[in-house]
């Protein structure tokens, strides 16, 4: 496959190759100018819910955008789209997993999904079956006492992280390690109209009441009289019960274009060091970084459609992946990527894997497993607990 000496030259800074990169168009499934809904945020200044807009440059013109999927989220796409793949047992990829049970429920988190990837505290407070803890482990020592000049402990038991960065930042140490991401990808509409939307709720019998006395055997109406002392209260529709009256809130926006754009950055990748292993591991595993990146994009993006939240659908209109080179005359010299659908890039995987294998990489076949210690534990049950979450039945 001669896409993968192209990827090796260039995860190695040595070609004219300076990145990967998609670029695509979207508009809603609803057709263009029909609204959409970004993720909302809590505005500073007003403790309002309201939008991410910011200026920029499209074409040379000034324009507002609007973020409706920001850097973090589309690479925790890419991590759901490798990990459910790994799961259908497509092809694996190294990663760690706690496993666990709260009120009868299997409870289980993998590096994948974590919010610090393997560096969560989720990590830092497991232990093996035997009760060692995690850092104390092979596996977890390993993983503590990397450094940025030898990352082989990551590409060995978390190649995941080093596509999509990592920083060790809950832990007391003089020299942390923190990773850039390799792999960027976000995506925006262009000129946004912002709308509104009243939201309320109808209750059909509209239940009397306001406020009600909650006991651990349910909750009465007070009728007016003062709760028993010690009983607590709650409103009606603090339960889901009653009528609420609309109000005003952001409703979505039409926006004239939605856009994504991701890149892999072989200088990232170039950057990594992997200690004492010989340039030929290096270099191969750098370009296996660089496959996973890729083979991650397409797993989560290359479909006709996609859907970002409730009220977010998308239809594809467009889309270039292309290798980005040294510019000329001002401008960077672009090419299509020979080939971009997720079977080839699963393809390109399994050779960068078996290249990188044949120069030493050592992968096992099963995540590294481990549980939660006795007080992330407690902490588990108790969310689950307050939840309400477990078998039928349980006491």
């Amino acid at each position: 496959m001669k896409i993968y000496e192209r990827l090796l030259a260039a995860a190695n800074a040595r070609s004219d190759d300076s990145a990967i990169r998609v670029r695509a168009a979207y508009e809603p499934t609803g057709g263009p100018g029909a609204k959409i809904f970004p993720p909302t945020v809590k505005s500073k200044a007003t403790d309002a819910a309201g939008y991410l807009t910011e200026p920029r440059y499209l074409d040379g013109e000034p324009v507002t955008v609007v973020l409706l999927d920001q850097r973090q989220s589309q690479a925790n796409r890419c991590e759901q789209a490798l990990l459910d793949a790994v799961r259908r047992q497509e092809f694996f990829l190294p990663h760690l997993e706690l496993a666990t049970t709260a009120e009868g429920v299997p409870v289980r988190i993998t590096s994948m999904e974590a919010p610090h990837r393997s560096r969560d505290a989720y990590f830092r407070d497991a232990q093996d079956s035997d009760g060692t803890p995690f850092d104390q482990t092979e596996a977890g020592a390993a993983l503590r006492q990397a450094e940025s000049s030898d990352l082989s402990a990551y590409l060995q038991l978390v190649p995941s992280d080093l596509v999509y960065g990592v920083w060790d930042s809950h832990r007391k140490r003089r020299i942390q390690v923190k990773v850039p991401r390799a792999y960027t990808s976000e995506m925006y509409g262009v000129a946004p109209l912002v709308g509104v939307r009243a939201a309320g709720r109808v209750d059909r019998l509209n239940l009397a009441g306001d406020t009600v006395a909650v006991t651990e055997s349910g909750w009465s109406p007070l009728d007016g009289t003062k709760p028993a002392k010690g009983v607590a209260t709650a409103r009606m529709s603090e339960l889901g019960h009653g009528m609420i009256p609309p109000s005003e809130g952001v409703g979505g926006v039409s926006v004239k274009s939605v856009h994504r754009q991701a890149t892999v950055s072989m200088a990232q990748l170039a950057s990594l060091r992997f200690g004492p292993a010989d340039e030929e591991l290096a270099a191969a595993g750098r370009a296996l970084l660089a496959a996973i990146a890729l083979l991650g994009d397409r797993l989560a993006f290359a479909s006709p459609a996609l859907h970002l939240r409730s009220g977010c659908d998308l239809v594809v209109v467009s889309e270039q992946v292309e290798w980005v080179q040294r510019g000329t005359d001002g401008r960077p010299v672009t090419q299509p990527l020979e080939t971009a659908t997720a079977r080839d890039m699963l393809e390109l995987f399994e050779i960068a894997l078996e290249r990188a294998r044949k120069a030493g990489l050592e992968w096992t076949a099963a995540p590294v497993r481990v549980q939660p210690n006795a007080s992330l534990q407690q902490a588990i049950a108790k969310s689950y607990q307050i939840a309400g979450i477990g078998e039928v039945g349980d006491e």
